[in-house]
């Protein structure tokens, strides 16, 4: 039987992937960047590639498509600092390309493929109301009706190599996700931020595996 196959872009450490893969789903990660740490890696196949260069036509055959566009200018503006509060609107190329290459997809394909956007609170002012958030992950685009609830589940998003404690997101704080967020014993834009600043950022297992299942059925 054929696997379906799924598109995560804007993939980082693959937590998207994580949960497909788990339902079933064969899986290839767009991003800008290979994201390496130690044993944390991208789970499944992996193509370096600016994502606002891809054409929606490649996923013509794909199940669903999935997306995480980077937070760090939504989140910032989010801060209560007047320097945040004074800066200009957010260029939202990276979150309207998905879009884009779903139109692209869906035309390809002769039928509709699904997307679900993924990005933090404070992108709502710039992008529209999210449909949908499973704690501190906001969701756009094909949102199923029957949600999971998010109370209870916490991610360990990374080890302060400084003090050996284990820091913890829990999916039901309102404050925001991702690159945007300090980390406290890391230096700026040190590797091991850049490991931290990917574990929080990563979808959870739950949430993943929820929306694989209903496109998986569906």
């Amino acid at each position: 039987m054929t696997r379906p196959l799924a598109i995560d872009l804007f993939c980082g450490l693959g937590g998207w992937t994580d949960g497909l893969i788990a339902e079933g789903y064969d899986v290839i990660g767009f991003d800008i960047e290979r994201h390496e740490y130690g044993e944390h890696r991208y789970p499944a196949q992996l193509v370096v590639q600016d994502v606002r260069t891809l054409h929606g036509s490649q996923f013509r055959g794909a199940a669903l498509i999935v997306a995480s566009p980077p937070c760090q200018a939504y989140s910032y503006r989010a801060m209560p600092w007047t320097r945040a509060k004074a800066l200009p609107p957010p260029d939202n190329e990276l979150f309207e390309t998905c879009f884009r290459i779903q139109r692209e997809a869906c035309a390809a394909a002769g039928k509709h493929v699904p997307l679900i956007v993924e990005n933090v609170r404070g992108a709502q002012k710039w992008v529209g109301r999210a449909r949908w958030n499973f704690g501190s992950f906001y969701l756009w685009g094909d949102v199923p009706a029957l949600m999971p609830p998010a109370r209870g589940i916490k991610v360990v998003a990374h080890q302060n190599q400084r003090d050996g404690r284990a820091h913890t997101k829990h999916l039901t704080n309102p404050g925001e996700h991702g690159e945007g967020r300090k980390v406290p014993g890391f230096r700026f834009k040190s590797p091991a931020r850049k490991m931290a600043s990917a574990m929080i950022a990563k979808i959870p297992l739950p949430l993943a595996r929820h929306i694989g299942a209903v496109y998986r059925t569906g």
